[in-house]
């Protein structure tokens, strides 16, 4: 789930804290070492769900690394409906059954092993949720497309993931848990990210080269709050 890198269109709650120019760099190297993450899984096929203005900037800096496809509707609950109604396979047709996975494109500090479990979780539930810890989520899988599960209401608040877990039990679909982690979304998230990024740089190269110059420049201890 990405937005092109646009001033005042990504990780506007991180406004207060960093200019809309600064924004924009850091989101481009979350949303490349994202991708270098879903890209290092096995067998998997890669794409990217954004709105339909975004679908050629992201193609030009995705390249070959991932599909680009253009939501239906807007907001981000339009974004999720359209990933499990493009990509859930037509029962008719295919013998076989996939899994899918939409999860943050500010997800390069996930561990592989997260996403990995996620399928596996997947393949015995109807729907997988990883949880963030301030009461959303940043990754959802299902098997099949349910429209109903993804309401406008509520969606980037601390009640997110109990609209979303409210809806799977209307609709009676089994539930499993992947780790719950946190998002990049304030100050406090960057520091945390700026802490973890200096003991294991390698999980996000971009992202840990960018937050260590951004930190020299603006002397240390910036991110602290």
């Amino acid at each position: 789930m990405a937005k092109a890198p646009r001033r005042g269109t990504v990780k506007t709650r991180l406004a207060p804290s960093l200019s809309p120019e600064t924004v924009t760099d850091f989101y481009c190297c979350l949303l490349d070492d994202t991708l270098t993450l879903a890209r290092s899984l096995n067998d998997v096929e890669v794409a990217i769900m954004c709105p339909q203005s975004d679908v050629n900037e992201l193609a030009q800096l995705a390249g070959r690394q991932a599909t680009v496809v253009g939501q239906k509707g807007d907001g981000l609950a339009a974004g999720l409906i359209s990933v499990f109604a493009h990509f859930a396979p037509d029962h008719r047709r295919e013998a076989h059954e996939r899994c899918i996975i939409a999860f943050n494109s500010d997800s390069p500090h996930l561990p592989r092993s997260v996403l990995e479990d996620a399928f596996e979780t997947l393949a015995a539930h109807d729907v997988v949720v990883g949880p963030t810890h301030d009461g959303g989520y940043y990754l959802v899988g299902a098997k099949t497309s349910h429209p109903t599960l993804f309401g406008v209401d509520g969606m980037s608040t601390s009640s997110a993931l109990e609209r979303l877990l409210s809806r799977t039990r209307a609709l009676e679909l089994s539930v499993g848990f992947a780790d719950r982690f946190y998002d990049i979304d304030v100050a406090d998230d960057l520091s945390r990210l700026a802490q973890e990024l200096r003991l294991t740089p390698q999980k996000a190269p971009r992202t840990a080269k960018w937050l260590k110059q951004w930190e020299r420049s603006c002397g240390a201890g910036t991110l602290a709050r």
